[in-house]
């Protein structure tokens, strides 16, 4: 069986669709609805329906009567399976063409682009779907643009309207910082595009350079077919089409086609348009054909050897009518096709339905083809217009979008347009290199992208994609261009120099081997070193009367407290253990009050002594030892019960500072409860005070060895030692905390040893004549 087929032109008016359905389907001269007054050529199917419009208008009659309808159109809503169940779509929905022009945006980072729409209610659709898309993933609208279609521009008003809107369409091309335009309408539309374009190219002896992108309805070769105007503007175009590849055998049969009897009154129209030459040679203004007329030879704006979007898109859709037909006869035997041939012909459209639903074929060119919910299973490609100025021009499929929307595309392989092999506006370019040729990428933003290390500040009253780059905090950063925000990085970690990325804190601690551990620990060393000297000439002079005079066990308990103190110092430095954590507040504490408590006594020992010494004064019986020793033994234990309290309740541990340096982790020793450590100091402070206060009383007491006027300034260097340590602590972080409290340890015994020592080393040492008993004698006569 052999197809037949009618050709009716709708010139893009509702009116010539609705008088080619109604002769197609009821008579070819003249038409009475719902009768049939032509017998022959009886129709099964109907192909066409271009623009969602377009499909409507036809539908709208031809779904009374249940005629399959298969449609070579992008559509949406309201175009629906519910609305219309007789038509069968050739093409994807819109909803997929616009996932591919944001996934096309996303990949390339185009955030900031112009919108050119068609004036009327398929440009208005195509707005209301893919805006709210675009804002989704935040790419901005940089200007919208409506055209109108050149025909039926009778009125005055309605011309001045046309005009003045498709002269403004120029101005803000070149104004816009957008380098990506993306188009939508009807061929129609593009008339008016290719209009301005044209102008700007021939008036203003340039092209205006921009990223267009366009829907599968769009055939560039249109705007390019005259005179090669907007060869340069439409020079690396994307457009978007159906999924497909060459038929075999297509271009072997266009170029067997001749000019004779065989050819259909349609192409001997093609031929007379193309070649100037007609079939037979009757028309004076028509020369005859001589056979020798190739196809192949036309120029590409003419006439393409490949076969177009829309014509694959008809192909597979009467590929799909001629399976279902075999379908439908497939299961009738063969003696019964030949016996009764033709009342199996005289079916009806509706009996088609079924089989149209079920058709699964290979259409020949390697794609599979069959209907989902009366829709086509096809994917889209990704096509880059590579355009010429002798108005030739390439098609070159660079991506591709799946049926199920995954999304590939070949840098390397896209040719853009030549306005981009400069910065232009301003706009930043990558360089990206295409076989031997070096080619910029062109950028669509608003603004520069942030760099690593800044994140996006959003100008109040702009869109969204136009914003300030704003440093991150010193304790953030950003691995990526055009961050909405910094991040923390994990409590380990710090930010590098840039704040691109996260560094691994390294542990720190007062130790032995950096130069602020080594001075502490020499300092030690010496004085503890000194200290030792101090008490081997108080040995050796045990009996001396200096020495004597001064309460000789006090001296040594004091002397060895100092040893002590110096020695504990060394516990703060090292990486703390647990061990050492709990010892080192503690001795410290427990040391230093049975050294500050030593110097008490004594200074309440000269006190009795020289109260013992007027007549009837009872303090002679308070006199001796025991009563200094009591007062030693009495204010350490009281320290000892403060230490139990604390290491009973919440000791020190070893523990960890995040927070207190950027660079570093600090290994430290958490005190477990600040109030007992302030408990602890408090204490020694008050006895401190104490001795201090008794001492400066007692510095005027007469007597040759009076240490009253030494302890008071030893106290006085120990309290000013210890009240500057209290803002030194609180301010300082890190392991210069531990250094801040050595040092005060150091200062303060250091303090004790050279006021209170230093002078009875001087007699004992370097002046001996004066550690006499003669002498002390003679002083206190005088």
């Amino acid at each position: 069986m052999t197809l037949g087929f009618k050709i009716y032109d709708n010139f893009f008016e509702g009116m010539d669709i609705y008088k080619s359905i109604l002769c197609l389907l009821f008579k070819r001269q003249r038409s009475v609805p719902n009768y049939k007054c032509d017998k022959k050529g009886d129709v099964l199917s109907v192909i066409g329906g271009f623009m969602v419009e377009h499909v409507i208008q036809m539908t709208s009659i031809l779904s009374h009567y249940k005629f399959p309808q298969l449609t070579y159109g992008t559509y949406e809503m309201p175009v629906t399976r519910n609305n219309f169940p007789f038509i069968y779509w050739m093409a994807i929905r819109e909803g997929s063409l616009h996932t591919g022009i944001v996934q096309l945006l996303m990949h390339f980072q185009w955030t900031w682009i112009g919108l050119i729409v068609s004036e009327d209610d398929s440009g208005e659709g195509f707005l209301q779907r893919l805006t709210p898309l675009l804002a989704r993933n935040s790419i901005c609208v940089a200007f919208l643009k409506r055209t109108d279609s050149p025909k039926d521009l009778n009125v005055y008003s309605t011309q001045s309207t046309y005009l003045k809107n498709i002269l403004s369409i120029r101005p803000t091309l070149l104004s816009t910082t957008a380098n990506v335009v993306i188009v939508s309408g009807d061929s129609q539309s593009l008339v008016t595009l290719a209009i301005i374009l044209n102008i700007a190219e021939f008036i203003y002896k340039s092209h205006i350079g921009k990223i267009w992108i366009t829907p599968p309805q769009w055939d560039i070769t249109r705007a390019i077919e005259n005179e090669g105007f907007c060869a340069k503007t439409f020079h690396g175009t994307l457009s978007f089409t159906t999924s497909r590849r060459p038929v075999p055998g297509f271009q072997e049969f266009l170029q067997t086609l001749k000019p004779d009897k065989s050819l259909t009154r349609f192409l001997c129209i093609f031929y007379k348009f193309a070649f100037r030459c007609c079939r037979d040679g009757k028309f004076k203004t028509c020369k005859q054909c001589t056979g020798a007329e190739k196809l192949e030879s036309l120029h590409q704006t003419v006439f393409e050897m490949e076969m177009s979007d829309q014509s694959y898109r008809i192909y597979n859709a009467l590929y799909a009518v001629a399976h279902a037909l075999n379908a439908m006869f497939l299961p009738r035997p063969k003696t019964v096709l030949n016996r009764d041939t033709s009342k199996l012909l005289n079916i009806e459209p509706w009996q088609m339905h079924s089989f149209l639903k079920n058709v699964h074929f290979n259409n020949g060119a390697g794609y599979e083809v069959w209907f989902a919910d009366e829709e086509l299973s096809s994917g889209l490609d990704v096509i880059n217009w590579v355009t010429f100025p002798n108005q030739s021009f390439l098609k070159i499929q660079v991506g591709k979008m799946s049926p199920s929307q995954e999304f590939t595309i070949h840098d390397d392989a896209i040719v853009w347009n030549s306005r981009f092999k400069e910065a232009t506006m301003g706009m930043p370019l990558t360089m990206i290199v295409n076989g031997d040729n070096t080619q910029n990428l062109p950028r669509s933003t608003c603004v520069e992208s942030c760099r690593v290390g800044h994140s996006k500040t959003v100008r109040e009253g702009e869109a969204i994609c136009c914003y300030d780059c704003t440093p991150c905090p010193d304790d953030m950063m950003s691995n990526q261009t055009d961050a909405a925000h910094c991040d923390k990085c994990p409590e380990d970690q710090y930010p590098n120099k840039n704040q691109d990325q996260c560094i691994p804190k390294e542990t720190a601690f007062l130790n032995y081997e950096e130069p602020l551990g080594i001075s502490l620990v020499s300092i030690a060393v010496s004085f503890t070193a000194i200290t030792v000297m101090v008490i081997l000439i108080f040995l050796k002079n045990w009996n001396t009367p200096i020495v004597k005079a001064n309460n000789q066990n006090l001296t040594c308990i004091l002397l060895t407290s100092i040893l002590l103190c110096y020695l504990s110092s060394l516990l703060f430095i090292g990486k703390p253990g647990k061990v050492s954590c709990l010892l080192r507040q503690l001795a410290f504490g427990i040391i230093f009050s049975v050294a500050v408590s030593s110097v008490l006594a004594k200074t309440i020992t000269v006190v009795l002594a020289f109260m013992a010494t007027q007549p009837g004064n009872r303090m002679r019986k308070w006199l001796g030892k025991k009563v200094a020793h009591s007062i030693v033994l009495s204010c350490s234990l009281i320290q000892v019960g403060i230490c139990t309290v604390w290491l009973s309740t919440s000791p020190p541990f070893p523990d960890v500072d995040m927070h207190s340096q950027t660079e570093h982790i600090i290994v430290e020793c958490n005190e477990g409860s600040i109030i007992m450590l302030y408990s602890v100091l408090g204490y020694v402070g008050f006895l401190a005070l104490t001795s201090f206060t008794v001492a400066f009383l007692a510095r005027k007491l007469p007597d040759t060895f009076n240490e009253a006027k030494f302890i008071t300034f030893s106290m006085l260097v120990f309290c000013s030692v210890w009240i500057s340590f209290i803002p030194a602590y609180l301010s300082t972080k890190g392991k210069d905390v531990v250094a801040v409290e050595v040092f005060a340890i150091l200062a303060s015994n250091t303090g004790l040893l050279i006021c209170i020592f230093l002078p009875k080393c001087y007699v004992i040492v370097l002046k001996p004549a004066l550690n006499s008993k003669q002498l002390l004698t003679e002083k206190r006569s005088n």
